[in-house]
């Protein structure tokens, strides 16, 4: 599984990226988006996924 970035609730701070374990965010467009491939939800390294404990937007949600 991995995490995704709602855009339209996303306020581009940037606080999600530097957490990243795994360099599974990035920005395109001035736009923050998650490599599906690359995200491991933080599993054998956090309890949770760590874009979910700084996003003050909550815009980042399970990917379906």
């Amino acid at each position: 599984m991995a995490m995704t970035i709602d855009a339209d609730l996303c306020t581009a701070c940037g606080d999600c990226e530097p957490v990243c374990p795994t360099n599974a965010i990035s920005t395109r467009k001035g736009l923050y988006f998650i490599n599906a491939e690359a995200c491991t939800e933080c599993e054998g390294e956090f309890d949770l996924p760590q874009c979910l404990n700084v996003c003050t937007a909550d815009c980042i949600t399970p990917l379906d």
